[in-house]
């Protein structure tokens, strides 16, 4: 017998809870997601996956679900509570096989799958010459409900597999609920051979129902406001204060370490949550990166923040020049830092020498224009775009 589904522990009855409490604001077009989401909560807690009272229970409760469970694609601006939605639905549903990811993770993980399958064949370990049928079985052993953050496709290897695997993927009965800034029909806009991806978009709205989540206010970005942007000197208070900047940008979102997978390496982000992710000085001015490295990271994440800039003798050359470069890729990309560090902008160069100085400068113009309103609306007019 299948877990009981308790209406009181709903998505409806958690917004309306936090409503009153004064934590979230009224917000219709939030309610009406999260009643679309109760309805698999409550699929899933009646299918033979939901989790049971027993090991035994789960053991002889296994047969196949009569009628596939329709999963939800919800599309919309930046900062709606999207990612909010997906994290109380994940929580709350009650099936033992479930994985949450970010979808460029989980399709770095299918390729090492297929990389290893045909590994495989090559040794003479396996016959399957096609790989997509076992790494799907193996997916869908593991996760029979996949739950995507950001779901949005730019790479071709990507695009040109996502049919086949879903396709497999919804044969066994998997069901996706994702979340996405763009609807179905403009994933992979423009991209290289787009004709052989579309395929995978009337896949998807077989198998998802399509919803936006049209809400008037974006409160990522009246969080954001009322951040703080540059904090110092550096000490336990601006530590304190950048902690509590991280928890209120992230809201909603689980910080985790991730991996950004750049022509054969990763760039590692030791935490990242949703469009935000979090470095140290260190980490990202003397680690051997450049500007296409700075590029790959604010493709990822609007929201950059930055600890314990130091001041910048001579002997820190080489991680002066990648700072001027990654406040370039940040500025020209319409990012939002927010930075603490052992000097205001203007002192953190000890020592001026040629072209370096003269960089130096732009680099000065740029942290004091980032910490601008003016500044701060050209970011919410980039997401808007996106």
């Amino acid at each position: 017998m299948t877990a009981a589904f308790d209406p009181s522990l709903s998505l409806v009855a958690k917004l309306k809870a936090l409503t009153l409490s004064g934590e979230l604001k009224t917000d219709p077009a939030q309610m009406a997601v999260a009643a679309r989401l109760d309805k698999i909560l409550l699929a899933l807690a009646d299918s033979p996956a939901a989790a049971k009272s027993s090991a035994l229970g789960w053991l002889f409760g296994r047969k196949k679900r009569e009628k596939p469970i329709r999963g939800l694609y919800v599309h919309g601006s930046v900062g709606r509570g999207k990612t909010m939605l997906m994290d109380m639905f994940f929580d709350m549903a009650m099936i033992r096989r479930k994985r949450r990811a970010h979808f460029h993770e989980f399709m770095a993980d299918v390729h090492a799958r297929i990389h290893a399958h045909r590994q495989k064949l090559k040794a003479g370990e396996t016959k399957e010459a096609d790989p997509v049928p076992p790494v799907a079985a193996a997916l869908f052993a593991e996760a029979e409900l996949l739950c995507f953050d950001e779901f949005t496709v730019t790479d071709i290897a990507d695009a040109m597999i996502l049919a086949r695997l879903f396709g497999e993927l919804f044969k066994r009965g998997c069901v996706l609920v994702a979340t996405s800034n763009v609807e179905p029909d403009n994933l992979y806009r423009d991209g290289l051979n787009r004709g052989l991806f579309l395929p995978f978009v009337d896949l998807l709205k077989a198998h998802v129902d399509v919803v936006s989540l049209d809400s008037p206010t974006d409160y990522r970005m009246e969080k954001l406001d009322s951040l703080p942007v540059y904090l110092t000197p550096i000490n336990a208070e601006t530590d304190a204060a950048m902690d509590r900047a991280w928890k209120a940008a992230t809201d909603g979102h689980r910080p985790a370490a991730v991996e950004i997978d750049r022509m054969g390496r990763s760039i590692p982000v030791r935490q990242a949550a949703g469009r935000a992710a979090r470095f140290t000085f260190a980490e990202l001015c003397e680690a051997p990166l450049g500007a296409a490295d700075y590029l790959a990271i604010v493709e990822r994440f609007d929201v950059v923040f930055l600890d314990h800039i130091p001041r910048l003798g001579p002997e820190k050359r080489n991680e002066t020049k990648r700072f001027i470069i990654l406040v370039d890729a940040l500025y020209d990309q319409g990012a939002r830092l927010i930075a603490s560090a052992a000097a205001m902008p203007e002192d953190l160069l000890t020592e001026r020498r040629g072209t370096e100085g003269f960089e130096f400068d732009r680099t000065i113009s740029r942290l004091f224009e980032m910490r601008s309103g003016e500044y701060q609306r050209r970011h919410a007019e980039l997401l808007a775009e996106m």
